[in-house]
């Protein structure tokens, strides 16, 4: 079973994501900003990591830079899902090393679906 890190500061949209995803048969792991997520990583090992871009202490740009920098990490492919749809925003979040960008509210057999395509 694929493990899935979501990473969003929005309840609702944890919520919508567990159910999305467990309902796909993942397992999923939930943080609730860039700074618990890496937290959360520090006990688990996720095949995928979906993450939001504007949350409080931490972003989603911030975060993906951060473990892009940890060389054991390096591989685990991330799917930035986001309200934004900022070209620049679209252009640091591949340079800081996103594999994906899905814009909100997310339709959730294509989100399976892109988990599917970029999951080892």
């Amino acid at each position: 079973m694929k493990t899935i890190l979501t990473v969003d500061d929005s309840r609702t949209m944890r919520q919508l994501l567990n159910g999305a995803l467990s309902d796909a048969g993942f397992s999923v792991v939930q943080a609730e900003d860039g700074v618990h997520g890496l937290e959360v990583l520090e006990g688990c090992e996720p095949d995928v990591i979906v993450t939001d871009v504007n949350m409080p202490r931490m972003d989603g740009l911030t975060f993906i830079e951060r473990l892009r920098a940890d060389a054991g990490r390096r591989a685990i492919p991330i799917l930035v899902l986001t309200t934004e749809n900022d070209a620049a925003k679209k252009a640091r979040a591949k340079a800081a090393g996103a594999t994906g960008w899905i814009v909100k509210p997310f339709d959730a057999r294509k989100l399976v679906d892109a988990i599917n395509r970029v999951a080892p």
